[in-house]
């Protein structure tokens, strides 16, 4: 589940294999033309989907020269970033 909140959007629960393409959309039907926050500190569990998740985020808003900014990564999902090599990428957008 996805709150908005202003430009912050609060993601809530288990992001992994079986539900992610729902999270994707949904975080999606909510970006708007604007800079936005994803605030990550309620997200209870992950696998690797969750990283392709947030790649697709920021591809999905560079195409309309929005940015994004994540908060709160939780350890294990900056654990799999990081054993994928793409850590600095989600953090410096």
């Amino acid at each position: 589940m996805i709150l908005r909140d202003g430009n912050k959007l609060k993601v809530q629960g288990p992001i992994n294999a079986s539900n992610v393409l729902a999270v994707v959309e949904q975080g999606v039907a909510l970006f708007e033309h604007s800079d936005l926050v994803i605030d990550l500190a309620q997200v209870t569990e992950v696998d690797s989907s969750a990283v392709s998740m947030l790649l697709e985020w920021q591809r999905r808003t560079n195409t309309h020269s929005q940015r994004l900014f994540f908060s709160n990564i939780p350890v294990q999902l900056k654990n799999l970033a990081e054993l994928y090599g793409v850590y600095e990428m989600i953090v410096q957008v």
